[in-house]
């Protein structure tokens, strides 16, 4: 009896264990749809380490981690990087009030930020690069924006030509420059050429940290620390930036530039989630204003299932008041969606809720289709919002 082809035994063989339907590998952000294949590279703007994590912080990691939950639900691999910022004036100005070195100080701060992060449930990232072990990336970076004609040296300071940073960015010129003083970028430093120019290093004091450079010794600035974090962990582009709304300007948009200029891939980031500020009264919980309310504090009278569920109720952008009221009402939602993924469903369609997570992260959208549709619909949305 002659044999079957190989050929057929392996379709028969398909056919017959079957191939699983095919799942959505996209999700949409802000307008923008991010397709991925395999996985995806999210860089998350971190901590400086020199405070306790407060609810503002706690609120832009938990949407990050939503995201990279939603991919891995989707079937596609997050390839998360969150650095740590722990060259920075504020750390150091925190270190030296604590008579400590800013190194031991930093590292003391990132293990406190990680156990309230693990309390949340936020996953651990893939890659969390520091700023202190990215010098060297700095300076390739100085050098390349230099060698391109868009950055200049003077007194040890390498200087990142502005350009149309800030005509990209939509802001009005009034509000560009004040957002830049608030942020420590100088606009009326005489040693620079146009207001808006920031530093890619710094000339250090004989009282801040320093590292030799061809400029002389000095330390990196900001917004190129995580230019060059990014570069080493994913290379010249990312799929989704995430940070809080505070950081699109100055942050974001130079961050993006200097990557770009070097890289001549535009954009940088395919999409970018700015997560809303938290405030209290009115005014943004900061450390400058004394309004902290502590990630800890909250998780001594709360789940932590139910805080994270509270600062995913509403659109990642909006911003909003914290009211300790708040926190029984996050309890009651998330015991009605216990309560739905307990009983028999009444949906077809499974994924229904986790789908609404792929329109522009639908949080309440999805909950409200969990708690009607119960069942597995429930219990899906769930484990996507990491919530068990």
């Amino acid at each position: 009896m002659a044999s079957r082809p190989i050929q057929s035994g392996v379709v028969d063989a398909r056919q017959r264990v079957g191939s699983p339907p095919a799942r959505p590998t996209s999700l949409s952000l802000g307008g923008t749809t991010v397709a991925a294949v395999g996985s995806a590279r999210l860089y998350v703007c971190g901590i400086t380490p020199y405070d306790v994590t407060h609810l503002g912080h706690a609120s832009t990691f938990v949407w990050a981690d939503v995201i990279a939950s939603v991919l891995d639900a989707s079937g596609v691999r997050p390839r998360v990087c969150r650095n740590i910022t722990d060259v920075d004036d504020v750390l150091m100005e925190a270190a030296r009030s604590k008579g400590r070195h800013f190194d031991e100080y930093a590292l003391v701060q990132q293990s406190l930020f990680e156990q309230s992060m693990r309390a949340l449930r936020v996953g651990t990232p893939a890659e969390e690069p520091r700023a202190r072990h990215h010098i060297e990336a700095v300076q390739q970076l100085a050098q390349a924006l230099l060698d391109l004609g868009v950055a200049y040296e003077r007194d040890g300071t390498v200087w990142f030509r502005a350009g149309d940073v800030v005509e990209r960015s939509g802001l009005s010129r009034e509000r560009a420059l004040e957002l830049s003083a608030d942020y420590g970028d100088a606009p009326d430093d005489p040693a620079k050429d146009d207001p808006f120019d920031v530093p890619v290093w710094r000339a250090s004091s004989d009282d801040d940290p320093a590292w030799i450079s061809p400029w002389g010794w000095g330390r990196p600035g900001w917004h190129a620390e995580c230019a060059a974090m990014a570069w080493s962990v994913h290379g010249p582009s990312v799929d989704v930036l995430v940070g809080g709304e505070d950081l699109a300007f100055p942050h974001h948009a130079y961050q993006s530039a200097m990557v770009e200029a070097v890289s001549g891939f535009t954009p940088f980031a395919r999409a970018v989630l700015h997560v809303g500020e938290v405030r209290i009264d009115g005014a943004k919980m900061a450390k400058s204003t004394g309004n902290l309310v502590l990630v800890d504090d909250i998780l001594q009278g709360c789940s932590p299932a139910a805080l994270r569920l509270l600062l995913l109720a509403r659109p990642y952008g909006e911003a909003w008041d914290y009211e300790p009221s708040r926190l029984a009402e996050a309890e009651g939602a998330l015991q009605r969606l216990y309560a739905a993924a307990g009983r028999a469903g009444s949906s077809t369609d499974p994924d229904s809720a986790v789908a609404l997570l792929r329109e522009d992260l639908d949080v309440a959208g999805a909950c409200a289709r969990a708690e009607a549709d119960g069942g597995e619909v429930a219990r899906r949305l769930i484990t996507a919002l990491r919530l068990g």
